[in-house]
């Protein structure tokens, strides 16, 4: 029998369809970045964290802006991390859509969580975002002046769709750069591939909030013209080898064009000998980690805490 969406999911469909609210793909860049915010904040107050602070670090191009969220604790214990990095396929999103979802997750994991605001197309192409991301990671791994202990062992990178490719793309140049240890890669309903080849884009093509026209017009932003799609920091199911990568959760949606590809990804560091923890959400959405500014939406904070309970792990 067929997986049933979700009442919470159906209604939010329901309502973005009944708003008139045009697709992201036929909306202008700053429309679409509209748009997405609406979508994600809230407009009471957000879940308290004991201490957020806003900072940056000089990045490959100049000065990139970060949000650290320090859940609190006696302060004697060197604390597990995650370098977070928000989705919204590399054009949209940025460190307020995901402010909820980085409050959540630093309380419900007990762990500093630090979100990047990483450069986004299509001003910036590949690889500015991924390189950016990268560089959070070495100034991060570098004992940063935050006032908080980190564990150097204990550092997780992680992100939800388009941060989740680029949570993968770190792992990997992580590894091809001899770079920081990572304890563990979040890649939540990640994109992996270029390809539009699998049945989930047949499925779930249209009317499941991201859409197979959303994609496209994501890819055509991040990559400048006749740029190869197939690029392994660009569609990491295209690595040749995965041996050697930090340990991955990945989180999949029933309902999302890229369930099949963040599946695939699973299956091809399982194959590499790579530790996996997957979580599958079938009766949910492309996005619904960032649905927190609804309190009824129970599934997004069940996810929270699934992945929560990996970075409570790190270093286990």
């Amino acid at each position: 029998m067929a997986t049933e969406l979700h009442p919470q999911a159906e209604e939010l469909l329901h309502d973005l369809s009944a708003s008139g609210v045009p697709p992201l793909y036929r909306q202008s860049v700053a429309e679409a970045r509209d748009t997405y915010l609406e979508l994600t904040v809230t407009d009471g107050e957000p879940e308290p964290v004991e201490r957020v602070l806003e900072t940056a670090f000089e990045g490959p191009n100049g000065s990139v802006p970060v949000r650290a969220y320090d859940p609190g604790d006696d302060g004697e214990t060197p604390r597990s991390a995650l370098v977070f990095y928000h989705g919204g396929g590399w054009v949209v999103g940025d460190l307020d859509t995901h402010d909820l979802a980085a409050r959540a997750l630093a309380n419900a994991a007990g762990c500093v969580v630090v979100s990047v605001d990483y450069r986004r197309a299509p001003e910036h192409p590949f690889p500015a975002a991924l390189e950016d991301c990268y560089g959070a990671l070495e100034w991060f791994a570098d004992d940063p002046d935050l006032g908080v202990a980190i564990d150097p062992g204990r550092i997780a990178v992680g992100g939800d769709s388009a941060g989740g490719t680029l949570a993968a793309g770190v792992a990997l140049l992580a590894r091809d750069r001899d770079g920081p240890d990572i304890a563990r890669q979040l890649l939540a309903y990640p994109v992996t591939d270029h390809a539009f080849d699998t049945d989930s884009y047949t499925e779930n093509a249209s009317g499941y909030f991201i859409t197979r026209g959303d994609m496209e017009r994501f890819w055509n932003e991040y990559l400048e013209v006749d740029f190869d799609g197939a690029h392994p920091y660009v569609s990491p199911l295209c690595v040749s080898d995965l041996a050697g990568v930090a340990p991955a959760t990945v989180l999949t949606a029933g309902f999302d064009p890229l369930r099949d590809e963040g599946r695939a990804y699973a299956d091809r560091l399982e194959n590499a000998g790579v530790p996996v923890t997957r979580l599958e959400y079938p009766d949910m959405i492309h996005g619904f980690l960032t649905m927190l500014a609804d309190p009824e939406w129970d599934r997004a904070r069940e996810a929270i805490d699934a992945l929560a309970n990996d970075l409570r792990d790190l270093g286990d």
